[in-house]
């Protein structure tokens, strides 16, 4: 990838070269360049991808059976898929794939790379194989649970009859995402189903090829010539890791860069007044929040747990720190999503705080640490946070590191306490449910590893409780349902859940066309123009 080396080389020095006062510089007319911090890119894989940066990039390079409408998530539609039927049993839906549509290989999109890429996930069972595995898959069956009926067919069987709509949003996760099957098996190694290749790589249909990815440097998209929609007017996609949001407002004013990802409060005021630039604001469903490690002897106790959700002075760090790109929440559903709790009944109580902590043993506090993402933003949250917990008694040590150190360990379960921020994997409550309030098995090498599992906290009867929300046909009832799930996750988990994120871009005036969604992997710039 020679060539792909070279953009990038040439993209980082004209960069770089910050322009004289007195001129504005310009950006390549066929080129979008967004400042972004993409340390937490771990992998390219749609097998693996889990996290905000690389489900992004995968959305506008890849496709799914289906997808919805970023303005009407309830408009779901075909996209690798021409239609759908559920059997009347609801144990398994049948699809039919478009036929005509190329991947950017030239490679014909078949029902053959839509099982492959079903199976491919499930068996290698990366962090979002879950999304597939809870209707019932596993290595040992997924082969006679996704089945080709034809050149252009295939079934979808599942262990139980889940709300259609809950399979059909799963189905729009970047781990459903289909591959090119015979240019990923084509770098097969040792039966890894191409999984090592993959993971720097690129086999999609999407509007943009995936040209490279250096690590905490840059990503290069071109767009893709065989893409069966409407072809991008950008020629190419760069994203810059700049994670300062002033270094990123003072290469947007330049006009180094066309659109700047992580502004922050003080950033934001300061371009308000600038008429060649534009601030787009778009909700989203991603929460922050606290992991608490249940392997840890002082954040295992209830009373602590619950003391350290009056130890976060919430309104002030959206306030002033996140201003403009967070509110405050407190349940694990997202504002907008069926049964979300919008109460939000915690609030800095030094006093209180004090109480819980003396009726769990330690009154005079105890020593954590806090893995943190050294981001401006996130290491501005916990130093809020760390000054706060002290006026208890707790002290709280910050590890910063980037994206990839932080997950990993989280990951491993080797944390204290993690901050960090969760968005939903697709448009339906069992999303966060899942992860927030399921743990089906918290041994070390459990097949399933959502959040809760994460923070070893054993919860077999809400698990139940998820379980049987996921199953109820009738809408309000089910809403109903996760309330009550999110009332009692609130004063009993060990999670300090905090705010909801309104994603904030600032764009130069002449940059049109760019869609902020409800998930990262809905943001698009396959229309974007200059």
């Amino acid at each position: 990838m020679i060539y792909g080396r070279r953009l990038i080389g040439a993209a980082v020095t004209a960069l770089t070269m910050l322009a004289a006062p007195v001129a504005t510089a310009e950006t390549p007319p066929d080129t979008l360049i967004q400042a972004w911090a993409i340390d937490d890119v771990i992998s390219l894989d749609p097998a693996e991808i889990f996290e905000f940066t690389a489900s992004e990039i995968a959305g506008n390079a890849y496709e799914g059976l289906i997808g919805y409408d970023p303005k009407d998530v309830s408009k779901i539609f075909g996209k690798v898929a021409e239609n759908w039927t559920i059997a009347p049993d609801g144990m398994s839906i049948s699809f039919k794939i478009r036929e005509g549509r190329k991947f950017a290989s030239g490679n014909e999109i078949t029902a053959e790379d839509v099982v492959f890429s079903l199976t491919r996930a499930v068996k290698l069972d990366k962090s979002p194989a879950f999304i597939l595995t809870q209707f019932g898959l596993n290595a040992d069956n997924v082969d006679q649970m996704v089945v080709q009926t034809g050149p252009y067919s295939l079934d979808f069987k599942m262990d139980k009859a889940y709300a259609p709509t809950l399979v059909l949003y799963c189905l729009t996760a970047t781990v459903g995402f289909v591959v090119d099957k015979k240019v990923v098996m084509e770098h097969e190694s040792n039966g890894d189903f191409g999984y090592e290749w993959l993971k720097t790589n690129y086999a999609g249909s999407g509007p943009f090829t995936i040209r490279e990815w250096r690590a905490n440097e840059a990503v290069v998209m071109e767009r893709n010539d065989n893409y069966s929609g409407d072809a991008p007017p950008m020629a190419r996609v760069i994203y810059r890791h700049i994670p300062e949001g002033a270094t990123q407002r003072l290469l947007l004013e330049q006009g180094d860069i066309d659109i700047a990802r992580n502004l922050g409060a003080e950033e934001m005021t300061a371009l308000a007044s600038n008429t060649d630039l534009v601030i787009d604001t778009g909700a989203k469903g991603s929460i922050y929040y606290l992991g608490l490690n249940q392997k840890n002897e002082f954040l295992s106790k209830p009373e602590v747990r619950q003391a350290m959700k009056y130890l976060v002075d919430y309104q002030t760090i959206a306030d002033t720190i996140m201003k403009g790109k967070v509110t405050v929440h407190q349940a694990f559903l997202p504002n907008g999503f069926l049964g979300a709790l919008n109460d939000t009944p915690f609030s800095l109580d030094v006093a209180k705080a004090k109480e819980l902590l003396a009726a769990a043993g330690v009154p005079d506090g105890f020593t954590v640490t806090m893995d943190t993402r050294n981001t401006p933003e996130i290491t501005g949250i916990a130093q809020a946070i760390q000054q706060t917990m002290a006026e208890a008694g707790i002290t709280m040590e910050l590890i910063p590191g980037d994206g990839q150190q932080t997950l990993t360990k989280y990951r491993a379960r080797n944390h204290d306490i993690y901050i960090g921020r969760w968005g939903p994997d697709y448009q339906d409550p069992h999303t966060n449910a899942d992860t927030f309030a399921r743990n089906p098995d918290n041994s070390d090498d459990a097949a399933s590893k959502p959040l809760a599992w994460r923070n070893s906290w054993e919860i077999p009867e809400m698990t139940l409780k998820a379980d049987a929300a996921v199953l109820e046909a009738d809408a309000d009832k089910r809403a109903e349902m996760y309330i009550e799930l999110q009332e009692e996750h609130q004063q009993t988990s060990p999670f300090v859940i905090m705010f909801q994120e309104i994603e904030v871009l600032g764009r130069r005036k002449n940059v049109d066309g760019y869609i902020l969604g409800p998930s990262f992997n809905d943001n698009s710039f396959a229309l974007v123009t200059k």
